[in-house]
């Protein structure tokens, strides 16, 4: 029988509050307090906006808020959202040097949380647009993270930028498919208005390619950046896929942001397949709904799956069970509407595939199917908009690391369509790369590289952070052990 909603509204906004609460004054005072403000910071090289992590702590030690916020948001023009989502254990919590001395990590998130909620309460201004305007015109396609990092970038520089969005609203993945627990569209909204606070135009409804022709932008601006994210859900090609209760999990998320809670249509067992990050956002999100059941199904191991280990210790909290080792080979139904996945046990073979092990078939009972799965690259699109464009074998934009810049000069890129789908920050901080790209592009200026304060005065000079080459922990720590002095000392992580 079709979908219905299963729990009240009130019983909904208590599921769905936020996953941690916002710190108090003297909660974020003490916190801040035990910041080192290391002379070469490692939590600014695992941020890849570059923020002066441990500048904006110690203003809110010293009892400066609003100073902290501007540190944060000139770095990161989305850094409310980011303190939000940031997966912080993998980056700047994680390259605490407070967790080498076996103590808790800084809380860099909810402090950072902290200074950002601080001015939107009170409505405080931190930034300003630029005095001095240079004449250049840039259009940016695609108003998520990384085309409104780029877009609040290139306006301080003193360009003037105008955003094409197909969506009714801009904000992308942050206003349409965070879990709801982590953050709510209205921040999202609110980050929007501040870009366009900036001198940003920000034109909404609008597909590029479509509505706007290509060869129009190109007439009318000088650069243009291409900031797309990713395209819809991967199918199953599986029979039964084509049953109402098989929905993206992208697109049951989407719903969560714009529909009423208590009108969102929920299965009481729920299959989830797949176990990215999306998968866990779905799974979760689904039991806070007031499923009975949710089981996650995976083909491979533990070990193998793409989502965070904080991720998926949440859903196990939450009471989703976990399948691994198993595939879906078709959707049950009755009726016209979703019973069960017949799915079979699987293997890694020698060469390491995955392969069915025969006779292990099994009925997984659910009315619901969350296809998460991954994502479709943009290339047939980006093809077609840009017949021109070098697209690399991934089916992503093939660019210049540290500028955007694509295999047509006056074209730049930066986002999950440039490196295939990474978080937020990622996005944000190639975006504003992107912008400086563009700059140097138009004006012919030498880009400026990001300072670390702390190492002011060192032989070596202040220049570093995470904005250029961000480090990310698991990558660090599994480098360390292939070092030759390190890898067989007690030194090297295991």
């Amino acid at each position: 029988m079709p979908l219905q909603p299963l729990l009240p509204a009130s019983a909904l906004a208590a599921n769905m509050a936020d996953l941690k609460p916002p710190l108090r004054p003297q909660e974020a005072h003490v916190e801040a307090s035990r910041c080192l403000y290391c002379f070469d910071a490692p939590c600014i090289m695992a941020c890849p906006t570059g923020i002066d992590i441990p500048t904006f702590i110690k203003k809110i030690a010293s009892g400066n808020p609003v100073g902290a916020a501007r540190t944060i948001l000139t770095a990161n023009i989305l850094g409310a959202s980011c303190a939000r989502v940031c997966p912080t254990a993998v980056l700047c919590e994680g390259a605490c040097v407070l967790d080498d001395r076996d103590q808790q990590p800084i809380q860099i998130g909810r402090l950072q949380r902290y200074a950002t909620d601080y001015i939107e309460a009170r409505k405080i201004s931190v930034l300003a647009p630029a005095p001095n305007q240079t004449g250049r015109k840039i259009a940016v396609i695609g108003a998520g993270p990384a085309g409104l990092g780029c877009a609040a970038e290139l306006a301080r520089l003193g360009h003037t930028v105008t955003v094409f969005e197909k969506q009714k609203q801009a904000g992308g993945l942050n206003t349409y498919g965070i879990a709801y627990y982590k953050m709510k569209p209205e921040l999202s909204l609110a980050e929007v208005e501040l870009v366009k606070s900036l001198g940003v135009e920000i034109r909404t409804g609008v597909r590029v390619g479509r509505d706007m022709k290509v060869a129009q932008l190109e007439k009318d601006f000088d650069a243009i950046f291409v900031g797309v994210g990713l395209g819809s859900g991967q199918r199953l090609r599986i029979p039964g896929e084509e049953l109402p209760e098989v929905v993206d999990a992208l697109d049951y998320i989407t719903r969560i942001h714009t529909d009423p809670l208590d009108t969102i249509p929920t299965g009481r067992r729920v299959a989830v397949v797949g176990c990215g990050n999306t998968a866990i956002d779905a799974a979760t999100q689904a039991r806070r709904l007031g499923a009975d059941t949710v089981s996650v199904i995976y083909r491979r191991n533990e070990g193998d799956m793409s989502a965070y280990d904080f991720e998926y210790e949440l859903a196990k909290n939450d009471g989703a069970q976990f399948v691994f080792r198993a595939i879906p080979l078709e959707v049950l139904g009755t009726a016209g509407h979703v019973t069960g996945l017949r799915c079979a046990r699987t293997r890694v073979g020698a060469d390491g595939k995955v392969e069915i092990v025969p006779n292990t078939e099994f009925i997984e009972p659910c009315d619901l199917v969350l296809k998460a799965v991954g994502q479709e690259k943009q290339a047939k699109l980006l093809r077609d908009i840009f017949p021109s464009l070098s697209v690399d074998a991934r089916g992503v934009i093939a660019a210049d690391p540290l500028t955007g810049q694509t295999s047509i000069p006056h074209i730049f890129t930066g986002g999950d369509c440039a490196n295939g789908g990474r978080e937020v920050v990622n996005a944000v901080g190639e975006g504003k790369k992107a912008a400086h790209g563009i700059h140097v592009f138009l004006t012919k200026e030498t880009a400026a590289h990001p300072v670390q304060p702390s190492r002011l005065g060192a032989q070596t000079g202040a220049s570093g952070s995470g904005l250029l080459n961000p480090i990310r922990v698991r990558e660090l720590e599994q480098a360390l052990t292939t070092v030759p002095f390190l890898s067989g000392s007690p030194f090297a992580k295991k």
